[in-house]
């Protein structure tokens, strides 16, 4: 499924921010990926700053063109292309996600580029960690080992919802770095969709054991599709549409109608009562409003991004005057309208 470029979610542009700032350490230059983009210097200077997964595909693909490299010389070794899509080659056949998290810690074992993965299995859980090497004297400032580190948590989350098509709910997510400001805090729990824990040994994701029994859907061919568009939908997708919380923040996309649409609304749209539907949403993490207010700064950012004016914006998304639309995008991403653009 292709993300909807207009109201894809966005993505925080500190990402970008700080692989640029390491190639320039580095003497690499990645201007080029960024006029690729259509992304401004201007637009990553506030670290709230938002890019939709168009714009971090687009720049993402013109790094790998001019590295050589999947991991953008941030690694412990360079990752040649090609790699992950052996990786993936290697990991569609296997019957269920179980099978899949065995057999890349068996792969990875061969990849020196990589760390090694550690997968201990219990009763209830399965936690899978990176083994990185971090101890306590290691620097918490060392960016490019925390951009590999959120890349590597990222795509093995998201790889593995899109080879079972579904949502693959986690227990915990551990990273071993301290928490960023708290804007970008908030935003690693949107995309783990659970509350990540900071400053910890070593990053590791902890599954429930019944999301491993889930089989593997995708094929070869299939695989070719996500693989000419990477990283698009690792970016743009968590929950391949089987949650509750993507259900309803598709049915907010829908238009103005969708965005102010009530929870009596909704619920009837998906056949369940309301009481059911928050607890669906609180399950996930998450809640009607909160919800709505993501679909409207996603839309917004886009529009902006796309040249719409402030009071197209207002009037689309339903705010009562223009004022009341950059108070809220203020609220929103800690810029104005005026200064995002």
């Amino acid at each position: 499924m292709k993300a909807d470029t207009a109201n894809a979610r966005t993505i925080p542009a500190d990402f970008v921010r700080r692989a640029l700032e390491l190639s320039d350490q580095a003497g690499a230059d990645l201007n080029s990926a960024l006029t690729a983009a259509g992304i401004t210097p201007a637009a990553l200077a506030d670290p709230l700053a938002r890019l939709t997964p168009a714009q971090v595909t687009a720049f993402t693909q013109e790094v790998w063109r001019l590295t050589g490299d999947e991991l953008f010389g941030l690694g412990r070794a360079p990752v040649p292309r090609g790699t992950f899509r052996l990786l993936c080659l290697a990991l569609i056949h296997c019957p269920d996600l179980k099978s899949v998290i065995y057999r890349l810690a068996d792969l990875v074992r061969a990849l020196p580029a990589l760390p090694p993965l550690q997968v201990d299995a219990g009763e209830r859980s399965t936690r899978v960690t990176i083994m990185t090497g971090h101890t306590n004297d290691s620097d918490p400032s060392d960016e490019a080992a925390r951009i590999t580190t959120d890349f590597s948590l990222l795509l093995l989350h998201r790889f593995a919802a899109w080879l079972v098509g579904k949502r693959v709910p986690l227990l915990s997510v551990k990273v071993p770095y301290p928490a960023p400001v708290a804007g970008l805090a908030q935003n690693y729990d949107h995309i783990f969709g659970v509350p990540v824990a900071f400053g910890c040994p070593e990053p590791s994701l902890e599954f429930d054991n019944a999301a491993l029994r889930f089989p593997v859907i995708q094929t070869e061919d299939t695989l070719e599709d996500y693989l000419r568009g990477s990283p698009n939908l690792l970016l743009s997708e968590r929950d391949y549409d089987s949650a509750a919380s993507a259900q309803v923040r598709r049915a907010l996309e829908l238009g103005v109608a969708g965005r102010t649409a009530t929870a009596d609304d909704i619920a009837e749209m998906l056949s369940i009562s309301v009481p059911h539907l928050r607890r669906l949403l609180r399950q996930d993490g998450t809640s009607l409003n909160q919800l709505r207010e993501e679909v409207l700064r996603d839309t917004a950012v886009a529009g902006l991004q796309r040249g719409e004016s402030v009071e197209t914006l207002s009037t689309l998304l339903g705010f009562s005057e223009p004022s009341a639309f950059r108070r809220a995008f203020k609220r929103w991403t800690g810029s104005t309208p005026s200064n995002y653009r």
